[in-house]
C-alpha cells in the first residue's frame, strides 16, 4: 500500500473517530478540560495531515495523522473516551 493511500485512509479514520467518539463522563480525571485539550491537539495534527496531503507531502502527512491516532488511542486506553476504529 502506498504512503499516499495510507495517509488518506488514516485521515478518514481519524475524522470518523473524532466525529463519533464519546467522552466517558464517569472517568476519574482532574479536569474534563484536560481531556478536551488533548482532543484539540489531535484535531490540529489531523488538520496538519490534510494540509500536507494537499501539498503532496505524503510522508509528512502520514506522520501527522499518526500523532493524531496516537493521542486518540491514549485517551481511549485511559478510559477517557469511547470509540472504535473503522475497519476500512
Amino acid at each position: 500500500m502506498s504512503v499516499q493511500t495510507l495517509l488518506f485512509k488514516y485521515i478518514r479514520n481519524s475524522e470518523k473517530v473524532l466525529a463519533e467518539m464519546k467522552l466517558n463522563r464517569d472517568a476519574r480525571v482532574q479536569s474534563i478540560n484536560s481531556v478536551m485539550e488533548v482532543v484539540e491537539y489531535a484535531k490540529r495534527y489531523l488538520r496538519d495531515a490534510k494540509y500536507y496531503a494537499e501539498k503532496q507531502q505524503h510522508e509528512t502527512g502520514l506522520v501527522s495523522v499518526a500523532y493524531c491516532e496516537g493521542m486518540l488511542d491514549a485517551l481511549r486506553l485511559l478510559g477517557l473516551v469511547e470509540f472504535t476504529w473503522p475497519n476500512t
